[in-house]
């Protein structure tokens, strides 16, 4: 029987020990982040127009991700031929963003903080909210990244557009995120994947999109072109920001989200195009957005969302340029 802080001969199966995104290090203190990936919970589901329950995702996704953290030096793909997450990518977590309830600029203002933490680190920022209006803050931490480094083009998965601008004095909600990001002079574009039904944002929000810049598919779009087809469409050489909304995927395996759609992807489809995506350009931001895990007894939802974050990270590492 080894001893207890000696994790060299220890099993360390995932319901053992605390429970950090993949196991990975906890880092408390965010002037003191060295690593390649910093982790970020953004607890915040104040802008749900419908089910709220978001605010307890990072804490899933986090528990899920214990899953795939067996510590055996990466993970083997046999399709790539490719070990994934070796011991030469270095991943913290940072734990969560401050939350003031019913106070969206505090909270979304800590948030923002946070992945500028992240990114004055050199580490590229992984955020787990939350509902999807926490993109807002993330992409906002960007400014001064982006003059340094260029600007930003969005690569969103998604049921939904969330290309409203102002409803009722509402700016900042789930629905307005994508509006607040392509007012911004370092966001170059965006392309918005999965987009399908009835939308919460009208007509003139679609018009918009597209007269700013935007290449709206829907998941049936997408499944004509093919990845390599929807690939084509998107920058070369672009830096990419990719916003995933759990919704995007069909709620026949992701029923845990707040405002299900159904006619969603399925794993292999975002999977190829965002390994396709790590090929084209460089992944400097990722935020995974709106898991609910009250509604999925099953825990699957979550367990997709860790597993999709993982893939991402491996795929940037193993194709950076």
């Amino acid at each position: 029987m080894s001893a207890h802080g000696n994790d060299t001969h220890r099993l360390n199966l995932p319901f053992v020990g605390i429970a950090t995104f993949g196991k990975n290090p906890y880092v408390s203190d965010w002037d003191s982040i060295d690593a390649d990936v910093a982790i970020l919970g953004a607890p915040f589901d104040c802008g749900c127009q419908y089910r709220s329950g978001a605010r307890f995702g990072p804490r899933a996704v986090r528990e899920a991700s214990t899953l795939f953290s067996f510590g055996l030096g990466g993970a083997y793909d046999h399709e790539d031929d490719a070990t994934y997450l070796g011991e030469d990518v270095r991943i913290v977590d940072i734990g969560d963003a401050d939350i003031v309830h019913t106070k969206t600029t505090e909270s979304h203002a800590n948030i923002e903080y946070g992945v500028k933490k992240i990114l004055d680190a050199g580490a590229i920022p992984v955020t787990i909210g939350g509902d999807h209006s926490v993109s807002i803050p993330c992409v906002r931490a960007f400014e001064e990244d982006c003059a340094r480094n260029g600007p930003i083009h969005i690569v969103q998965i998604d049921a939904h557009l969330d290309f409203v601008d102002e409803r009722h004095g509402v700016t900042e909600g789930h629905g307005n995120p994508m509006r607040r990001a392509i007012e911004k002079g370092y966001v170059s574009g965006m392309t918005q994947l999965g987009i399908r039904n009835v939308s919460s944002t009208t007509r003139d929000g679609y018009e918009d999109a597209r007269a700013r810049g935007t290449d709206i598919l829907s998941v049936r779009q997408v499944r004509a072109l093919g990845a390599e087809g929807v690939l084509d469409r998107i920058p070369e050489g672009a830096r990419f920001y990719v916003t995933i909304d759990i919704d995007g995927f069909c709620p026949s395996i992701a029923p845990g989200t707040g405002t299900p759609s159904h006619g969603g992807f399925l794993y292999y489809e975002v999977l190829e195009i965002l390994q396709g995506l790590t090929k084209r350009g460089d992944v400097v931001g990722i935020d995974l957005v709106e898991v609910a895990p009250a509604y999925d007894p099953s825990e699957s939802t979550q367990i997709l969302a860790a597993q999709i974050l993982l893939n991402l990270i491996g795929f940037i590492f193993r194709n950076k340029s």
